[in-house]
């Protein structure tokens, strides 16, 4: 017996009478056949108003095949098929009237008896779901299949989903499911993009954010440090316009968040121009932007602990996400297709013998300063990255102080980063405030030679306590122009600058 009309060959209006089922009364208006490859079935009768399909053992049994049941499936088996062995027949029920009757006064039961259980109307499902203080409706099954509770009907509760009170107390997040198999076949196809920032230390450039792209397809990445985030648009304009050109693929969809670096007139109009779909994450929903979101968790995570291992200060964080982002695009295997992100972008295997460990210490030889003939020609200093535009290495000069591309180095990687080694203010954070007089000093409070004298101190004193403690920051301004007066006291100014 089924519901379903488009399942029968030979379909023919048959008056078969009233069926009764657990959830109402229905009329069979007609039958037909279902044809298998192996095995057909007549006089399947039609239901409609029957939710599931439902198959007659004694049917198939009056055709001369053999119905086995185990635990996971069901098996219809030829009529020549014989029992090896009576002695694994645990129980037989004889066949009376179309139905396989089990007599319980020759059967001595070992347990509970399991059985058929009607179903809850909905408002006796709804009741019994507010009696119980709005528990699961499975939770209700378990307790009436099981037996665990006395004074609950014997009876299936149903959910629809009707309980306001539940939606508003218990209802979470969407899930975002993944994408099984992707349908990007091409680098350039979707590129996904995402700022994080600002950082609480500049960058040795002066940079606080860093914008990074992804290729969908390759899972290639591109990063760029931005003093602003007004500097976004300007960067994907360039970006997307060089990349095309090198790659001769052209990008069609761009996916990011809602963020006003990405979505704002400058952009608006390019995309337009260039017949560029925009996609944007739902607001507050960042698992919808999931790739770019963990391409900065693992870049980030990756440039923390070459700082850690590097023992750099915060300040070069923007050349070890560079150096990440380099040596990831390199090593890292997309799992469908078995590669690297390079090689899909690029056609080629990458090369890596040349890497060396950020942070490593490096000589680098002079070539810029007119030596003399007994100076030091080379320079102490740190490897820092690699040169995106030539063949070069990224290298931090510890005298100049200044990150500069060569490749007259030599690396020194048996010699282990100390911290405090070379200048103190590029390792210590208290030399750096030394370096700078930072003096914290706390109005009204404690007394400061450069702040002022005692008597200073003293008159304002009537004024401590009036107003809140307040903390000020000396900060020396250094004159050098020759023009000024560089007496004692235009050498050197203090500033105050009020905290809030």
């Amino acid at each position: 017996m089924t519901g379903n009309k488009c399942y029968l060959d030979e379909y023919e209006d048959y008056d078969g009478g009233l069926v009764s089922f657990g959830d109402g009364k229905g009329r069979i208006s007609g039958k037909g056949k279902i044809k298998t490859r192996t095995l057909d079935f007549k006089d399947v009768y039609f239901y409609k108003e029957l939710k599931y399909n439902l198959f007659s053992v004694s049917q198939i049994c009056d055709k001369k095949n053999n119905v086995l049941f185990t635990d996971t499936e069901c098996l219809v088996l030829s009529s020549d098929f014989k029992l090896l062995d009576e002695s694994q027949v645990l129980l037989k029920v004889p066949r009376k009237d179309n139905i396989y009757s089990v007599d319980l006064k020759s059967v001595v039961p070992t347990g509970d008896l399991t059985c058929l259980i009607a179903k809850a109307t909905i408002d006796e499902s709804n009741t019994w779901h507010r009696r119980l203080g709005h528990i699961n409706f499975k939770t209700m099954n378990k307790l009436v299949k099981g037996n665990l509770v006395k004074g609950l009907p014997s009876k299936i509760f149903e959910n629809d989903h009707s309980c306001v009170a539940c939606q508003k107390g218990k209802q979470h997040k969407a899930s975002y499911k993944t994408k099984l198999v992707n349908s990007i076949s091409k680098p350039l196809h979707m590129l996904h993009m995402d700022l994080f920032g600002p950082t609480n230390v500049k960058s040795l450039m002066k940079k606080s954010y860093c914008l990074v792209v992804t290729d969908d397809f390759s899972r290639f990445s591109w990063v760029f440090f931005l003093a602003t985030k007004d500097e976004t648009s300007g960067i994907l304009k360039t970006f997307i316009t060089e990349i095309e050109n090198q790659l001769d693929h052209k990008v069609k969809v761009i996916r990011s968040d809602n963020g006003t670096e990405f979505k704002n007139s400058i952009m608006n109009q390019f995309c337009e121009i260039k017949g560029i779909k925009r996609e944007f994450s739902v607001a507050r929903t960042p698992q919808q932007n999931g790739v770019a979101e963990r391409k900065n968790r693992t870049l980030i995570e990756a440039a923390r602990t070459m700082l850690v291992d590097s023992k750099l200060p915060t300040t070069f964080w923007a050349e070890a996400v560079n150096t990440a982002c380099y040596v990831l695009n390199r090593v890292l295997v997309i799992k469908p297709h078995n590669k690297t992100p390079y090689e899909l972008i690029r056609g080629r295997p990458p090369l890596i013998d040349f890497m060396k460990p950020f942070g490593c210490p490096v000589t680098i030889l002079n070539t810029r300063d007119h030596l003399g003939k007994f100076e030091g020609k080379a320079d102490e200093g740190y490897f820092v990255g690699y040169s995106v535009v030539s063949k070069a290495m990224r290298v931090f000069n510890k005298r100049t102080r200044i990150v500069e591309e060569t490749l007259n180095i030599r690396f020194l990687e048996n010699s282990p980063n100390v911290k405090g080694n070379g200048p103190d203010w590029l390792f210590d954070v208290d030399s750096l405030s030394i370096s700078m007089n930072y003096v914290p000093v706390v109005a009204g409070n404690k007394t400061n030679g450069i702040a002022g004298t005692k008597d200073n101190t003293v008159a304002g004193q009537a004024q401590k306590e009036k107003e809140p403690e307040q903390e000020y920051i000396l900060i020396p301004i250094c004159i050098t122009d020759p023009s000024i007066s560089q007496g004692p006291k235009d050498r050197e100014m203090d500033t105050r600058i009020k905290l809030r």
